[in-house]
C-alpha cells in the first residue's frame, strides 16, 4: 500500500520509498524525499514564482530521463500552476510555492530548473546567470579560474556574484540584477564571456562549437535567453550519486585544488546550511538588485 504523508494540510502518497535512484551510493526514494523536506527553506525561495521545468529520471540516471514542461497529469489541484508564453504558444506550467507542493514534485523524481525570471514579468529578468563547462581534460578546477576572474569583472560594474556547483562537472555563477529584458541580460553576458575568452584565450570559449572546447572552458552566457532555464539551487541531479547544484564560498573557489574538493551530496548539505546558511539568499532578496552597466 502507498503510504500516505500529511504536509500542511495536504494529503501526499508517497510512492516506492525503498527505491534505488542512486545506484552508485544505494541513495533511495526515500532518502530522496527527506533531503527536499531538510532542506526546504533553502530551496523554496529560490523556486517561489518561478515556472518550473522538470527533468524527470524516475528510474534512476540509467533509465530514461524526460524534460516536462507543461502542468504533469495527475497534477493535485492544489498545487499552483499558470500561463506561461512561449514562442510556440502558452503553456501551463507548475509553480513550486510551499513545502507541500515541493514533496509532490519530489516523488516524481525530478530535477529542478527554473528560468532567470519570475511568472508575473516573463521575459524581463532578475538574475544573471553564467554556466562554466569545462571540456576535458579541464575540470572544475579550471571552471573556479575563469569564476574568480569573472567575479573581479562584475564586480567592476558593481554586481555581486555567488558559485554554485552545477551537480555535474562545471560552476554556475548567479547574480541578482533589477529587473532587465532578458535580451539585454543575454547580450551582457555574452559580451563578459567574449572579454573573458580574449583576457584567457587559452582557458576560456565563449563559442559553444563543441570541436573547440577540449581543454577549455565553455562560458555558456546562454542561458540567460528567455525561453532558456538553468539547475536551481540545490536540486539534486540525474547521477549515479546523488550530487547537488550547491552553492559554495568564494573561498572554496580560490581554495579548489581538485575536481573532488568542490562535489558535494546530499548528506553533505545539512550541516553546510547550518554552517553557511543559504550562501546565495542575496538572490532572493530584492533590495540587493543592481542595474545592468
Amino acid at each position: 500500500m502507498t503510504p500516505i504523508t500529511e504536509v500542511e494540510g495536504r494529503r501526499l502518497a508517497l510512492s516506492n520509498l525503498e527505491k534505488v535512484l542512486h545506484p552508485a551510493t544505494g541513495f533511495t526514494k526515500g532518502e530522496l524525499l527527506h533531503y527536499y523536506a531538510t532542506t526546504a527553506g533553502a530551496l523554496l525561495p529560490h523556486l517561489r514564482d518561478r515556472p518550473l521545468s522538470f527533468l524527470r529520471y524516475p528510474d534512476g540516471p540509467d533509465g530514461q530521463l524526460f524534460f516536462a514542461k507543461n502542468v504533469p497529469p495527475g497534477t493535485p489541484d492544489w498545487v499552483t500552476t499558470a500561463e506561461v508564453p512561449r514562442t510556440e504558444g502558452a503553456a501551463r506550467m507548475v509553480l513550486i510555492q510551499d513545502l507541500a507542493s515541493l514533496m509532490w514534485a519530489a516523488d516524481l523524481v525530478t530535477e529542478f530548473h527554473t528560468p532567470q525570471w519570475r511568472i508575473d514579468t516573463p521575459d524581463i529578468a532578475d538574475r544573471l546567470v553564467f554556466d562554466l563547462d569545462p571540456g576535458a581534460p579541464a575540470t572544475i578546477v579550471e571552471c573556479c579560474e575563469v569564476a574568480l576572474w569573472l567575479r573581479e569583472r562584475l564586480a567592476a560594474d558593481g554586481i555581486a556574484a555567488y558559485a554554485k556547483t552545477s551537480g555535474s562537472k562545471g560552476l554556475h555563477l548567479l547574480a541578482t540584477v533589477e529587473p532587465t529584458p532578458s535580451q539585454r541580460t543575454t547580450d551582457y553576458a555574452r559580451q563578459l564571456a567574449v572579454e573573458a575568452e580574449k583576457a584567457m584565450p587559452r582557458l576560456v570559449i565563449h563559442r559553444m562549437t563543441r570541436s573547440l572546447r577540449p581543454g577549455k572552458v565553455f562560458v555558456d552566457w546562454s542561458q540567460n535567453a528567455a525561453r532558456k532555464t538553468t539547475a536551481t539551487p540545490y536540486t539534486l541531479r540525474a547521477r549515479a550519486e546523488p550530487t547537488v547544484s550547491a552553492p559554495v564560498t568564494w573561498e572554496e573557489v580560490e581554495d579548489c585544488a581538485s575536481p573532488g574538493s568542490l562535489v558535494f551530496r546530499a548528506p553533505d548539505i545539512a550541516p553546510r546550511l547550518q554552517a553557511y546558511g543559504d550562501l546565495m539568499a542575496a538572490l532572493c532578496d530584492s533590495d540587493q538588485a543592481v542595474p545592468l552597466p
